[in-house]
């Protein structure tokens, strides 16, 4: 469904995309990965025909992506919010799902069907203005489903959500996955990746360093360690140890990390006093991140307690001719 070869982006002398490959077959859902920076961004702007690339070649279902009927196939929902205020829930769904060729009882079926899949149903007459967060971004993300894509983009789709509304999200990303469309998933959520089956691909500086099914990529590049972290510096790797020193993050490498804190921790010496906490690490997605960039992936996003981004509207003339969420 979705073929992307050698893409390349810059802006100015910046690269944005550094020959970038991606397919993503139907019924696959893809969780793209990446710290901030790493090109996630741009890389769905173009796949979605909305930024030209530089070099490299898209295609959906074969397709150019910034001809109006392949746009019909495709939904975009981006981090920032972008739901007209002044519109009920109904008003909203509906001016997408028009755009897409749905018209009278397909159109109000669909609609229905959408409110249903994220508990939308009492809310559907209500001015969007007067939704809470997890509500606006539920109806966000309805926008980009109501017309069936597809090709489904979704960047960060639970940022500052509730528990429950995160659970209808994943259940609606799942079940369009299941009849067929390939979906694009950026997430700073981990544990979302698993929890929508879902394979991954990582992407850092501008290219894809690692593609497949997560238990593979554990088994590749997934590590165990012992990570201590300390008030103020962290002290050196002790001899003998293999391991690096990250600001006030210790992190040392072992096969058996539960069998191997004991002898850790004895020598840290006087700077035991010192000692906040002491993590075993064992295999995980978050590792081969880890493995692979340098860096944990927490470390480039903000706290689940962030406030969710503000409503950023957009005119019509702007989204006329894109089957998009705006």
């Amino acid at each position: 469904m979705l073929d992307v070869r050698n893409l390349r982006k810059s802006y100015g002398d910046v690269p944005a995309l550094r020959g970038v490959d991606l397919h993503v077959g139907e019924g696959e859902i893809v969780g793209l990965l990446g710290p901030n920076g790493a090109g996630k961004t741009t890389l769905v702007s173009i796949v979605a025909g909305l930024r030209k690339p530089d070099s490299g070649a898209v295609r959906i279902a074969g397709a150019d992506p910034t001809k109006p009927a392949t746009r019909r196939m495709v939904g975009l929902a981006p981090q920032e919010l972008g739901i007209y205020a002044s519109l009920t829930v109904r008003e909203n769904l509906a001016v997408f799902a028009e755009m897409a060729g749905l018209r009278g009882r397909p159109l109000a079926g669909r609609i229905d069907e959408v409110a249903e899949l994220l508990s939308l149903q009492a809310l559907l007459d209500r001015p969007a203005q007067f939704l809470s967060g997890g509500e606006k971004r539920r109806v966000h993300t309805g926008m980009a489903l109501v017309h069936r894509p597809r090709l489904l983009l979704l960047d960060e789709p639970t940022t500052g959500v509730d528990v429950s509304t995160r659970a209808d999200l994943l259940a609606a990303v799942r079940g369009l996955g299941a009849e067929g469309a390939a979906i694009c998933y950026s997430t700073h959520y981990l544990p979302e990746v698993e929890a929508l089956g879902a394979s991954v691909a990582i992407i850092d500086r501008g290219e894809i360093v690692a593609r497949g099914p997560v238990a593979d990529l554990i088994a590749q590049h997934g590590s165990s360690a012992i990570e201590l972290r300390f008030d103020g510096a962290a002290p050196d790797v002790p001899a003998g140890w293999s391991g690096v020193v990250d600001g006030n993050l210790l992190r040392l490498a072992s096969a058996s990390p539960a069998s191997d804190a004991g002898a850790a921790l004895s020598l840290l010496g006087p700077d035991v006093g010192r000692l906040q906490s002491c993590e075993l690490v064992r295999p995980n997605l978050e590792t081969v991140f880890l493995s692979l960039t340098g860096r944990r992936y927490a470390d480039d996003y903000p706290d689940e307690s962030v406030v969710p981004a503000p409503a950023v509207p957009v005119t019509v003339t702007e989204v006329v001719g894109d089957v998009v969420a705006p």
